[in-house]
């Protein structure tokens, strides 16, 4: 393990009912990468966050954070889940959502103090939500309501920030605003992101990571057609630097239209 290491797995399997998931997965990330994970669905990356968190344990091989197990270092890193669809009508406001960030920092039961609400201040500006502080959740857009998990994430002051399929559900216009967030949140933060879309990992991250069970690829961002046919088991369109990619089922022909 190299000394600027902040996350390092060593040989990782995970598997569920003799089903694995994971399989001998090898890799390290540095202070202030900004790494995209890709793969198809099934292929392991919200196991390899939870992994990386200590909710999931792996059958083999060693997982650091820090040079930590990583259920010691649980302080270092924040989680951004897929997002979820808020009750309209539930009366919880954002900075109540915020302030959840954290409980891990407050003494059970205890209320919070002027620091932790500072705090939240703090990281609903970075995230460009103050003004929606006193704003009940279920009222905001997808957009708004990713920016307000990222702030969740954020204000228990992490070092490692983890997204899974951050623009999943939100439009591309916010996406991109959402990509120029974590650019300036990465100068501060290391930062691993879940993806499904291709064009924005290339034209976004500093290093990618092509994960279905195996580690296909780790490293510089312009990834081979024969990387990318082997991780999605499908032939390639286009694959080109920071160009949009579009991978091509075997029964669809160029300008049929995408699933």
């Amino acid at each position: 393990m190299n000394e600027n290491s902040v996350i390092f797995l060593d040989h990782v399997t995970v598997s569920f009912d003799n089903d694995i998931v994971l399989d001998d997965v090898n890799f390290e990330v540095k202070a202030n990468d900004f790494l995209g994970i890709i793969g198809p669905n099934g292929g392991g990356k919200t196991t390899l966050l939870k992994t990386l968190l200590g909710v999931i344990r792996p059958d083999k091989g060693k997982v650091y954070i820090y040079g930590k197990p990583p259920i010691k270092a649980r302080n270092m890193m924040g989680y951004v889940p897929q997002i979820s669809t808020f009750d309209s009508q539930y009366p919880i406001n954002v900075q109540d959502v915020v302030l959840m960030g954290r409980i891990n920092k407050t003494r059970l039961l205890s209320r919070y103090n002027s620091r932790d609400k500072g705090m939240a201040d703090r990281a609903m500006e970075q995230v460009g939500m103050e003004k929606y502080a006193n704003r009940q959740i279920g009222r905001l857009s997808g957009g708004q309501i990713q920016r307000v998990l990222i702030a969740r994430a954020l204000v228990s002051q992490p070092k490692i920030l983890l997204l899974d399929e951050p623009t999943a559900s939100i439009d591309p216009e916010f996406g991109t605003d959402l990509y120029e967030l974590l650019h300036g949140l990465n100068h501060e933060l290391t930062i691993i992101l879940v993806s499904h879309d291709i064009g924005a990992i290339s034209r976004h991250v500093s290093s990618v990571a092509c994960l279905n069970r195996k580690l296909y690829h780790h490293g510089h961002k312009d990834i081979t057609p024969e990387v990318i046919e082997s991780l999605y088991g499908c032939p390639i369109d286009l694959i080109a630097h920071g160009t949009p990619h579009r991978v091509l089922h075997k029964h669809e022909q160029p300008g049929d239209q995408d699933d």
